[in-house]
C-alpha cells in the first residue's frame, strides 16, 4: 500500500484504501444494530421466561389429588419431550424451505449424520434434566409452590461456579457478592419452611434437604452443559440440536416409564392414566418452557436465565396466595 492506495498482487488493479475513521465507523454501526437486536431478543426471553417459569410450580401444585399426585411425573416428562420434539421438526422444515441457493441443505442424510456426532454431547444434559424434570415434582409434595420456586434461586451461585470451572467465565468481585448475598438470603428465609413427620426412615427435614441439594446442582450442572454443547457448535441450526436434545430427553425418560411399569406392573405403563386439564396444561408450559431455554443458552446465557427465573419467584408467589391461600410471610416479601 501506497499513499493510501491498495495495489492488488494478482491482478495489480489499483483501488483506494478505507481510512480506520471509516472502519470504525461502519463498525459501530454493525455493532449497535446487532446489540439492539440482542436486547430485544433478551427482553422477549426473560418476559416469556419469568410467566411460564412462574406459573410451573402452581401448575404442579393444581394437578395435585389430596397433596398426592395420581399420574406418573415420568409420563408428564415424557409427553411434554414429544411436544418439544414436534416442534423443533416442524421449524426445522420452515427453516429448510426457507433456505437460499447454495446453502448446506438441512434436510440431507449427511447434514444430519454429522449433527447427529457433533451434537452427542447434548445426551449429558438430557439425562440431566429428566432427573431435574422428576425432581419437580417430589419438591412440591415437601414444599408449597413459591418456596419451591424460593429454592430454586439457589441454582444462580451453582451456576456461577460451574461457568467459572468448565466455560471460563469471568465475574467482578461486585457479581460474586451479590450471588453470595442471594444465597444468604434465601438460606436464612428457608431455615424454618420445612414440614415435621417421618419419611422413609429418615424426618422430613433431612429427605427434603437430599432433595433440595439434587433439585439445585443436577439442573445447574445441566444448564451450564447445555450451553456449552449448544455454542460450541454454534453454526449448526438450532431446531436441529433441539431435534437431538429432546430426542435423547424422551428417551431417557421411557426408560424411566419402563422401569416403573417392571416395578409397579403393566398398569403404570398407561402414560395418559390420572391426568387432567391441570396436567395438559403443565404439559404445554413445560414444552414452551424447555423450547424458550434452548435459545437462552444459544443466545444469550445461562446467568441471564437464572436471573429471569429469579423475577420469576414474585410471580409464583403472588400466583400462589390468589389461588391456594398460601400465606407470604416477610421473609418472602424481604
Amino acid at each position: 500500500m501506497k499513499n493510501g492506495i491498495i495495489e492488488c498482487s494478482v491482478c495489480h488493479s489499483k483501488l483506494l484504501s478505507p481510512s480506520s475513521k471509516t472502519i470504525s465507523k461502519a463498525y459501530d454501526r454493525h455493532r449497535s444494530r446487532v446489540s439492539s437486536k440482542q436486547r430485544a431478543l433478551n427482553t422477549l426471553l426473560v418476559v416469556g421466561d419469568c410467566v411460564l417459569v412462574g406459573l410451573q410450580p402452581v401448575l404442579v401444585y393444581m394437578s395435585k389429588v389430596d397433596g398426592k399426585f395420581k399420574f406418573s411425573p415420568i409420563s408428564v416428562n415424557f409427553l411434554t419431550e414429544l411436544a418439544k420434539l414436534a416442534f423443533a421438526i416442524v421449524m426445522l422444515l420452515f427453516q429448510a424451505r426457507r433456505q437460499k441457493v447454495g446453502e448446506k441443505p438441512l434436510l440431507s442424510i449427511s447434514t444430519f449424520v454429522q449433527a447427529a456426532r457433533s451434537n452427542v454431547l447434548l445426551a449429558v444434559p438430557a439425562l440431566l434434566y429428566a432427573i431435574n424434570n422428576y425432581l419437580k415434582f417430589i419438591m412440591q409434595l415437601y414444599f408449597n409452590p413459591a418456596t419451591v420456586k424460593m429454592l430454586s434461586n439457589l441454582k444462580v451461585l451453582v451456576i456461577a461456579v460451574l461457568l467459572k470451572i468448565i466455560m471460563k467465565r469471568r465475574f467482578s468481585i461486585i457479581q460474586w457478592e451479590a450471588l453470595a448475598l442471594l444465597l444468604i438470603g434465601i438460606s436464612i428465609n428457608q431455615l424454618r419452611s420445612l414440614p415435621e413427620g417421618p419419611a422413609l426412615g429418615l424426618t422430613v427435614g433431612t429427605v427434603a434437604y437430599i432433595y433440595t441439594f439434587i433439585f439445585i446442582t443436577v439442573p445447574s450442572l445441566a444448564s451450564v452443559y447445555n450451553e456449552y454443547a449448544l455454542k460450541s457448535q454454534y453454526d449448526t441450526s438450532i431446531y436441529l440440536q433441539n431435534i437431538f436434545l429432546y430426542g435423547y430427553g424422551a428417551i431417557f425418560n421411557f426408560m424411566g416409564i419402563l422401569g416403573t411399569a417392571i416395578v409397579k406392573g403393566p398398569s403404570s405403563f398407561d402414560i395418559l392414566q390420572g391426568h387432567s386439564r391441570a396436567t395438559m396444561l403443565l404439559i404445554f408450559n413445560n414444552a414452551a418452557q424447555g423450547i424458550l431455554s434452548s435459545f437462552f443458552f444459544k443466545y444469550a446465557d445461562t446467568i441471564l436465565k437464572k436471573y429471569s427465573s429469579t423475577v420469576a419467584t414474585i410471580f409464583t408467589g403472588i400466583a400462589s396466595a390468589a389461588l391456594f391461600g398460601h400465606t407470604l410471610t416477610a421473609n418472602f416479601s424481604s
